[in-house]
């Protein structure tokens, strides 16, 4: 079971739109009204990425009238990205060197 919650969890990290709503959520929680244009795409298909996210327990939301507000439940998500970003600018110094 453990293995399959790192899997859902490193699956739903491995998208470009995700990466960039978590970037967004790095600042603290967000209205989805903020988080759609943000990104750049369609309510639906940024609402998808979200349920994603959700999903995988990432995200959590609230609900504060008819706005949904959404944030980072385990801010350790963002040392996987900022290791992630380590490693591609190593690979880029060696490819330059």
């Amino acid at each position: 079971m453990a293995e399959e919650r790192r899997f859902e969890i490193l699956k739903a990290l491995a998208h470009p739109t995700r990466v960039e709503i978590l970037e967004i959520l790095r600042r603290g929680e967000e209205c989805v009204c903020r988080i759609v244009p943000a990104v750049a795409g369609s309510q639906p298909n940024t609402s998808k990425h979200l349920a994603i996210l959700k999903n995988a327990g990432i995200l959590s939301t609230r609900q504060e009238g008819t706005m949904t507000f959404y944030w980072v439940v385990d801010t350790r998500v963002y040392e996987i990205l900022d290791l992630a970003d380590q490693m591609v600018k190593r690979m880029e110094r060696e490819r330059a060197a």
